[in-house]
């Protein structure tokens, strides 16, 4: 299995889109079907893409096809979050995160370490360079989080 992409929302799409985009290597560009929205993609090209609307939209079930209505806007911070794998050095992803002014430290997750990065104050972002998304990789797993937290091969 293999995540494509992840929407998420932002009081200023445009530059968080910007700013996953760096992260990502790749470039951040409008996103048409949705009034305001930015879309961040990867360097790879293969797809990976942060998909990033205002505040004030939702997805929703059209009659024919997904829509974006308005709604209240979100405020604080959110459950969503992502862990994203980047071609920057953990020091460039906090120098990124620095030049936008938002928190950004170098955490330990038990299996992982990551760069977490607050985009706006508001959304989670878990960056990983190269070393750490290789740990995540061998540390991710179900039978070393059953290990992890005590669980039974039978627990769910």
């Amino acid at each position: 299995m293999t995540l494509l992409h992840v929407s998420i929302a932002a009081a200023d799409p445009a530059r968080v889109a910007r700013f996953v985009g760096g992260l990502l290597g790749g470039p951040a560009l409008p996103f048409p079907p949705c009034p305001g929205a930015w879309i961040a993609f990867a360097a790879a090209d293969e797809g990976t893409a942060v998909e990033v609307y205002p505040l004030d939209r939702r997805v929703a079930a059209g009659p024919d096809t997904v829509t974006f209505p308005e709604a209240p806007a979100e405020v604080g911070p959110v459950t969503t979050h992502l862990a994203l794998g980047s071609p920057l050095s953990a020091d460039a992803a906090l120098a990124l995160a620095g030049e936008e002014g938002w928190l950004a430290r170098r955490c330990a997750r038990g299996p992982f370490d990551c760069i977490e990065i607050w985009l706006e104050d508001r959304v989670l972002v878990e960056v990983l360079d190269a070393a750490m998304l290789a740990d995540y990789r061998q540390g991710m797993t179900a039978a070393r989080w059953r290990a992890m937290f005590g669980m039974g091969e039978g627990q769910p």
